[in-house]
């Protein structure tokens, strides 16, 4: 619908409706009639009309921030608005450019003066171990065996917390590829592990620094969660990767690996999505943005071309109008760069750590349990 319609069914002004747009609560698109204009997606206003209706009761508030609300939390790490992705107030696509995953995580962790990577890796965790295990559940497993401050998370002072969240993400990383940690950048563990050259490497380099954190996703809410609650460091990671673990999450990539080989299988992209039938393809599409995931764009813009992956682009576009986002793009270069399986979650698990350790930060400056309440709809007590 057009904007004036939109407005008047939100009972809005039209800057007020172009402010929910650009924070990605309305999806958009160019009129076709007029590209100057801009339509605005009638199911995104209906729901936004819902929430209205639903009254401003804390209950009706929470239960609407929790399913692609507003925020729920207050939060200085991680912007998404109009588009773009900010890591305290730095475009992450122009750091994707330069800088590494460490120095990223001193941004996100407000390390200022100092640095959680100036001594070696810890010793005594063997990444080794579990060599068999898919590399979600390693890290897991190996993480429980990290050494770890007796001390509430609330109790320790914040060099101390700094030198622990280094040797973590160090470890998480070794852990994901089997390997023992290493003071090496993490995007060039990843390519001698992968036997990838250099300009390769700086691939993964700004990879990893686009994923480091997208504010309270799943896995990021979870690690909050389980901060609030005092737990060690890297209790809170693993609360993450179990959420990241999840095929409607990280898991995601796997999904669309299965997608890349169905389009491989018959050479056909286009049949592939009219066979499914409307159902949306996994890989497409994103609710924060509206116009296409900017980490998506710049990491597919970087690979050789390949017919599949464009005609999968194209049949995409031609039935849904979505764009890929960034689990289509993961995937997409594990198969480019011949990588072995699961790599792309891999990568978004060694990355993401640095956010969900940055929201831990935040979360034990709050110093406030998160404990929701639930809205019974059950069988009524009886008696």
């Amino acid at each position: 619908m057009d904007s004036d319609t939109a407005a008047r069914l939100l009972r809005v002004s039209r800057a007020t409706l172009y402010a929910y747009a650009s924070r990605g609560l309305i999806q958009t698109e160019p009129d076709p009639i007029n590209p100057r204009r801009r339509l605005y997606r009638a199911a995104d206003i209906q729901r936004l009309r819902t929430i209205k209706e639903r009254g401003r009761s804390p209950r009706a508030i929470a239960a609407a921030a929790l399913d692609w609300g507003t925020g729920t939390l207050p939060s200085r790490v991680t912007l998404l608005a109009a588009g773009r992705l900010s890591y305290r107030g730095q475009n992450a696509v122009q750091l994707a450019g330069h800088a590494s995953l460490e120095d990223v995580a001193r941004l996100l962790w407000a390390c200022e003066e100092a640095d959680p990577f100036a001594k070696p890796p810890p010793d005594g965790v063997g990444a080794r171990r579990f060599r068999g295990a898919p590399p979600i559940d390693r890290c897991r497993a190996l993480l429980s065996l990290a050494p770890s401050s007796p001390l509430a998370l609330a109790a320790r002072e914040p060099a101390a917390l700094a030198i622990e969240a280094g040797g973590l993400l160090r470890i998480v990383a070794a852990a994901l590829l089997g390997v023992p940690p290493s003071i090496r950048p993490i995007h060039k563990q990843l390519a001698a592990r992968w036997r990838l050259n250099r300009n390769r490497a700086d691939l993964l380099r700004a990879v990893l620094v686009l994923l480091a954190d997208h504010e309270l996703n799943a896995s990021t809410f979870a690690v909050r969660v389980v901060a609030s609650t005092g737990a060690p460091l890297a209790a809170c990671i693993s609360a993450g990767l179990a959420a990241l673990s999840g095929p409607r999450h990280g898991g995601a990539t796997g999904l669309v690996e299965g997608l890349l080989d169905e389009a491989e299988r018959t050479g056909d992209p286009g049949s592939v999505i009219a066979s499914r039938g409307g159902r949306p393809a996994p890989g497409f599409g994103h609710p924060l943005y509206p116009d296409g995931d900017p980490r998506a764009e710049f990491i597919l813009d970087r690979l050789p071309a390949n017919p599949i992956r464009t005609g999968l682009i194209e049949a995409v576009a031609a039935v849904t109008d979505q764009k890929p986002n960034v689990d289509f793009a993961l995937a997409s270069l594990s198969r480019a760069y011949a990588l072995p399986p699961q790599s792309g979650l891999v990568m978004f698990a060694a990355a993401r750590t640095a956010g969900w350790i940055a929201h831990a930060f935040e979360q034990r400056a709050d110093a406030r349990l998160i404990r929701p309440r639930a809205v019974y709809v059950g069988v009524p007590p009886l008696g």
